[in-house]
């Protein structure tokens, strides 16, 4: 199904008629292969997409809305990574309880939408993002002034939630993208093939997380920026070596992006680079030195002609918003490196997104990870249980022949102390 040319990909209701008596699909007890690829990914979404369409109508009354002070940490640090100086920025949060038990209540992650109506009188909703659940049934949201300008204690509210399709929609069409080049290059790389030269695997890169999804401080900050140094030094090598070089970097939060672009800018000139942002993403939240080079139309991020496009040498942007670069008319194989950082924060289709609109067989893929890390952007258990929770760098770290850590196909940070800067000879990305 299309809506003005865009597929739907509505859930088939024989697969929702399944999952939503809970019984698992056929097709997800089956092995993953490359045969089995686009129908097991596709259900598993579907799985994920039913679980949205459960609590659509999900409606909490007459709710009281606390107001909470909270100290996060400023977006706009101008330091590479963080040593934990970060200026601190004192915020008010909206504040409310939810059922602590899970089947009566939606799984609710950082930046879904929250509108808050009046119980009281008719108006328009005010609409909310939420910033993170405290505990198990306090959630936090950040509303704008026109909530707060007209908020008192004894209000009550009617509370729904939104969840965005446009995630899934992008992770479906990357699944459908799925080319027999692309599976066996990327996604089920054969020990054979590559000793036969016919194509260089991904190359893998274990270490911790490069973005943090909380702002603050945490104990293993230094090695968490180890991560994100070594794809710096990378991304710089590439640039200055190889002059056709074109580069994407995708991480899963806009955060990661801005940090790697703020360090890259400490080296390579800001004409040569561009942050892809996502339409609706808010400019307040851009740090101000990249902001200056970020298009803007009509009050939401644009992208420039594909000309322009095309010559710039390095592109960063999250995962799902990579789409808009192959919406523009970027083809497979204009990128001559892809970066995927931070898989396990994202989910395999998501991962694919990059690699089935903008790879060929002649580009080189880095994936970075935290070893034994899941997705915990997964809301269905079902989706969960069978596949959607295991990263794209955990699935191919458990393959052939990445598995025995052999330093041709894998490097793992395991000590980032103890490692000299520069000291990276095992990685060859170019």
């Amino acid at each position: 199904m299309c809506e003005n040319g865009t597929p739907i990909y509505a859930i088939p209701e024989d697969i929702k008629g399944q999952i939503k008596r809970d019984i698992v699909p056929q097709v997800l007890k089956q092995p993953l292969s490359p045969s089995t690829y686009k129908a097991l990914f596709a259900a598993l979404l579907y799985a994920e997409d039913y679980y949205f369409e459960k609590w659509t109508d999900f409606l909490l009354e007459k709710v009281t809305l606390e107001l909470e002070k909270a100290t996060v940490y400023k977006k706009k640090n101008e330091h590479k990574y963080s040593d934990g100086s970060d200026e601190k920025d004192n915020k008010i949060f909206v504040a409310f309880e939810i059922d602590s038990v899970p089947q009566r209540r939606p799984f609710l992650l950082s930046r879904d939408m929250v509108y808050a109506e009046p119980s009281d009188k008719e108006v328009d909703a005010f609409r909310g993002f939420i910033y993170h659940g405290v505990k198990s049934n306090r959630v936090l949201v950040e509303f704008g002034d026109d909530f707060h300008s007209q908020h008192h204690p004894n209000r009550r509210y009617d509370i729904k939630f939104s969840f965005n399709r446009v995630c899934l929609k992008r992770a479906h069409q990357a699944v459908d993208a799925v080319s027999e080049t692309l599976s066996q290059k990327f996604l089920f790389p054969e020990f054979r093939r590559i000793l036969s030269f016919l194509g260089s695997p991904p190359y893998l890169l274990g270490g911790p997380l490069i973005g943090t999804e909380v702002q603050r401080p945490v104990p293993d900050q230094k090695a968490s920026a180890r991560t994100g140094v070594v794809v710096c030094e990378a991304v710089i090598e590439i640039y200055k070596t190889s002059k056709e070089s074109r580069i994407l970097i995708c991480a899963p939060i806009n955060r990661t992006c801005d940090m790697l672009m703020k360090s890259l800018m400490k080296v390579i000139p800001e004409s040569d680079m561009f942050r892809a942002n996502a339409a609706f993403r808010e400019i307040d939240g851009v740090p101000i030195d990249i902001l200056r080079s970020c298009p803007v139309k009509d009050e939401c991020f644009a992208c420039p002609s594909l000309p322009i496009l095309q010559k710039f040498k390095i592109i960063l942007s999250t995962y799902v918003s990579c789409f808009r670069l192959y919406n523009e008319g970027i083809t497979a194989g204009h990128f001559s490196h892809i970066f995927l950082v931070d898989a396990s924060s994202t989910t395999e289709p998501e991962s694919t997104i990059a690699l089935a609109n903008l790879a060929n067989e002649n580009t080189s893929v880095i994936v970075t990870d935290a070893p034994r890390k899941r997705s915990r952007w997964v809301r269905s258990n079902m989706a969960g249980k069978y596949g959607l929770g295991e990263s794209y760098f955990e699935r191919l770290r458990e393959r052939e022949p990445y598995k025995n850590l052999n330093p041709m196909f894998i490097t793992e940070l395991v000590d980032c102390e103890q490692q000299s800067d520069g000291n990276h000879s095992s990685m060859s990305f170019y």
